[in-house]
């Protein structure tokens, strides 16, 4: 049977009525955090110099207490808006995903279009800018990481691809439930993250707490799941995110009616560091 066509969901900002009820799902603890799509509004948005048309959501940064390895940006583009120049800092390496409209991407002169579904990976230093030619607002993530060298190791290429053209891989023993769209090879040692697509069928569990030196951010693409983060079940949709510290115990149901996907970083295939700083 043919698999449904990927769905993405994009915050689109606005604020609540008044009348609105203070609760939501919104959780920060030592151990993981969720930011539910419900907070991603217009008043906690900014703005980079050197771009024309755009905004975004902050999700995760390098913060004592929060995210260590990476920040992750939800950046809306207007038509017409981009930038020539969008990545300032020269160790940064990048994973561009939309959720929304398309972009042109220009890497080291080579033009790309990115639709929905498409992905990019923009190691450290690429020449690259990023525009918005349709007359549609476009969304995406922007993953970025500082890029870790290791000797005797070249550093991986840039490319882009779109969801649609990489076949998921199943996880052994699931029957398909579950399943990871890996865009790189888990054992090319060049990359030192993994930006992959989750996908649970209905029903599809993570059947143990998975507790592991990664650090994860979870961005839900589709669907809805109640989520074991250390000791506690909590429910997440379409547009939350999760930050996951190294070592959270974590477990999965996906209870359906339909598919739970979500885009998921995180580092891999380099020493731990011993000394801050270095």
């Amino acid at each position: 049977m043919t698999p449904p066509d990927p769905t993405y969901h994009s915050p689109r900002g606005g604020l609540p009525p008044q009348t609105d009820l203070l609760t939501d799902r919104a959780v920060f603890t030592e151990a993981y955090a969720v930011v539910p799509r419900g907070v991603l509004r217009d008043i906690v948005t900014s703005a980079l110099p050197g771009w024309t048309g755009m905004r975004m959501w902050v999700i995760a940064r390098p913060l004592s207490g929060f995210a260590e390895t990476f920040s992750q940006y939800v950046v809306e583009v207007s038509p017409g808006g981009g930038s020539d120049r969008p990545e300032t800092d020269p160790a940064a390496e990048a994973v561009l995903f939309v959720t929304e409209g398309s972009v042109d991407l220009t890497v080291d002169g080579a033009r790309h279009d990115l639709g929905e579904g498409g992905y990019a990976f923009l190691p450290p230093g690429a020449d690259w800018a990023l525009h918005n030619s349709g007359g549609e607002r476009a969304v995406l993530h922007w993953i970025r990481k500082a890029y870790e060298h290791a000797e005797g190791v070249d550093v991986p290429a840039a490319f882009v691809t779109n969801e649609r053209d990489v076949v998921p891989t199943p996880m052994p023993d699931t029957d398909g439930v579950w399943a990871t769209t890996r865009f790189v090879d888990p054992s090319d040692v060049r990359h030192d993250m993994h930006v992959n697509i989750v996908t649970f069928e209905p029903g599809g569990v993570i059947p143990f707490p998975e507790t592991h030196v990664m650090e994860h951010g979870l961005y839900v693409l589709e669907g809805k799941a109640v989520y074991r983060l250390n000791q506690d079940w909590v429910e997440v949709e379409a547009g939350d995110f999760m930050w996951l510290r190294a070592f959270c115990p974590q477990a999965c149901y996906a209870g359906g009616p339909g598919r739970f996907r979500y885009l998921l970083y995180k580092d891999v295939n380099r020493h731990a560091r011993l000394w801050h700083g270095r």
